[in-house]
């Protein structure tokens, strides 16, 4: 017999899903059967373009603007969650930013708190309306997508991995609080994936050679890596996992500039 990811019957929220490692992630939560809830901030007709994707393959979805980073967005996105197909069994804290190149001390601050409040207390409010609604059913899934620089410093970017870095002990503590009520909460840490927003990286042919030099398999990551790894996760195949993080990066955190020596 096959095995099956089988998501049939789960509600999906997927934070940031028009486009991009979201928008992989929604299509495969609905491959396995997954109702879900594409969310966009400003992009509405790409989110639109998605959810019509997933209903014309045969899926459920619906489309609702919240900008994760506002708590009273994140409670109009779960109300709508609610209303339209029911209370949330999977959260995907997908949405996220790098921010601006800047040095501490040359930076400006206000950029500092925004990706902060993007990329980490925009999990904690979907997070905590997600616990809400799981803990009842004693049942649920949260991943929050973190990065290689939860691990990797950035010059440049320290709001950026600092975020992600909070957002893995957050990934960690949340597991430990809600364990008892089989929610599980893993983190996904993505590596050197093609999306459109690096395009100009990996569109460049020597700034991805350079970029290559930095991962130990002879590829970059597609956004199907990061979309199979979550679908994974959220199913019961990986129901004793939890409290963890899974680098979806082709050998990066090998550090394979050092293959040849110290």
């Amino acid at each position: 017999m096959a095995l099956e990811i089988n998501l049939k019957g789960k509600v999906a929220v997927v934070t940031g899903s028009s486009s991009g490692l979201g928008r992989s992630i929604a299509q495969f939560l609905s491959q396995a059967g997954a109702s879900v809830v594409i969310n966009y901030r400003k992009e509405k007709d790409k989110a639109d373009e998605v959810t019509q994707e997933i209903i014309q393959g045969g899926g459920k979805a619906i489309c609702v603007q919240a900008d994760v980073s506002k708590k009273e967005d994140v409670k109009h996105l779960f109300e709508m969650a609610d209303q339209e197909l029911g209370p949330v069994d999977i959260l995907v804290n997908n949405a996220g930013i790098d921010g601006k190149r800047q040095m501490c001390g040359d930076d400006d601050p206000d950029e500092w708190e925004r990706v902060i409040s993007i990329n980490l207390l925009g999990p904690y409010y979907c997070a905590r309306e997600a616990v809400k609604r799981m803990i009842p059913k004693k049942s649920g899934v949260i991943i929050n997508i973190t990065s290689d620089h939860e691990f990797v410093p950035w010059s440049g970017y320290s709001a950026y991995s600092s975020s992600k870095a909070g957002l893995s002990m957050f990934t960690k503590t949340l597991a430990q609080e809600v364990a008892e009520n089989n929610i599980r909460v893993i983190s996904v840490a993505p590596g050197a994936i093609k999306t459109p927003i690096n395009r100009d990286v990996w569109g460049n042919p020597d700034s991805l050679a350079d970029l290559l030099k930095k991962v130990a398999m002879p590829r970059l990551g597609e956004v199907s890596d990061i979309g199979s790894v979550v679908a994974f996760l959220c199913s019961d195949l990986a129901s004793y996992v939890t409290g963890i993080t899974v680098p979806v990066d082709g050998g990066m955190l090998l550090y394979p500039d050092f293959k040849h020596g110290g």
